[in-house]
């Protein structure tokens, strides 16, 4: 039998699709696993490359494979989908991953361990209930402006309300409206209660990690940056500049240039939507406070001069995103420039 160099893996939660090749190329195998049977496949064949999707539980399958022996190389589906020669089908999608998988200029996804997984799982979680609570907090100020009970935007008037709510001796809600709103308002509470645990859980964890620390020293960067920037970037340095690292965020101009003409759009918005949002609301925070007395730097007001806020605010996210990059593969603390400081 010929010796299998290259296996390509396409993913699925039962029924997984495996395309092998020889050093020529050749293909080789081509067949359908049960989910129990992949770990008991590997194990038999001699160490080669194989590649698979960066999906949902390719971390797993990726730390389960290495374990055998193999060379595991995970890349981003958009990479791989050029090399699907005709129509979608889970044969097809292992042919293209073992296709691109030999590629040398292909990129590859760093294969993450199982605490930076649940690192970001913590992230994750919070993002979740933090939107949960917007959602019903939204709903119960909507349901009592039908009553003509309004409130000031934001989540400090969200108390008042539920006040409001818990107050049976205001009339101006019926009684079967009060029993809703109050199931509603016990709702946004205990979300309250559960963001609070996993933010103080995230700030315990940053201040554990020096890297995590150093990041916290950033204008505009917190404890919920820091801690997300740790959980998606495990390996900074495969980024060769800063500007490297902002365009895999989504932080830098659409390129559509040809025939020598350069043509840059709005921001690209790919990578990591979180770490991205997260970013942008950071600096427009930092802008907001210049506006009171903050001292800035000099391009930024130059900046403010002539583009919208938000133009401003974004590229301010790009500044700050190199800044990450920068700490986080040559070391040391952010050091305020001399602009910057007040006399």
């Amino acid at each position: 039998m010929e010796k299998i160099t290259t296996v390509g893996l396409d993913l699925a939660k039962s029924v997984f699709q495996v395309h092998a090749i020889d050093d020529a190329g050749v293909p080789i195998i081509r067949r359908a696993l049960r989910r129990s049977q992949v770990l008991g496949f590997f194990s038999k064949l001699p160490p080669c490359v194989v590649g698979m999707e960066a999906c949902a539980s390719s971390h797993f399958w990726a730390r389960e494979i290495r374990a055998l022996g193999h060379d595991v190389r995970m890349m981003p589906p958009i990479y791989v989908k050029a090399y699907v020669k005709r129509g979608k089908t889970d044969a097809a999608d292992a042919e293209a991953i073992c296709e691109a998988v030999t590629r040398p200029t292909m990129r590859f996804v760093p294969i993450k361990t199982a605490d930076q997984q649940g690192a970001g799982m913590i992230l994750k979680a919070r993002d979740l209930l933090v939107r949960q609570r917007s959602q019903a907090a939204n709903a119960l100020r909507a349901h009592l402006s039908e009553l003509g009970i309004v409130a000031s935007a934001g989540m400090a008037s969200i108390s008042k309300l539920i006040q409001l709510v818990r107050e049976e001796s205001d009339d101006r809600m019926p009684d079967i409206a009060r029993r809703a709103l109050m199931a509603m308002a016990e709702q946004i509470e205990a979300l309250a209660v559960q963001v609070e645990r996993l933010e103080r859980q995230i700030t315990t964890n940053v201040k554990d990690d020096e890297e995590a620390r150093r990041l916290t020293s950033i204008p505009g960067v917190g404890p919920i940056i820091a801690a997300t920037v740790k959980a998606a970037v495990p390996d900074p340095r495969g980024f060769r500049t800063g500007r490297d690292f902002a365009a895999w965020i989504g932080l830098t101009p659409r390129a559509h240039s040809s025939g020598g003409k350069e043509r840059l759009g709005s921001i690209s918005k790919r990578g990591n939507r979180q770490l991205r949002t997260l970013l942008i609301v950071g600096a427009t925070s930092i802008l907001k406070l210049g506006k009171r007395g903050l001292k800035l730097p000099r391009w930024v007001d130059a900046l403010m001069l002539r583009r919208p806020f938000k133009v401003v605010a974004v590229a301010l996210a790009n500044k700050i995103a190199r800044t990450i990059w920068a700490l986080l593969v040559k070391g040391g603390m952010y050091q305020t420039p001399r602009a910057m400081i007040k006399a």
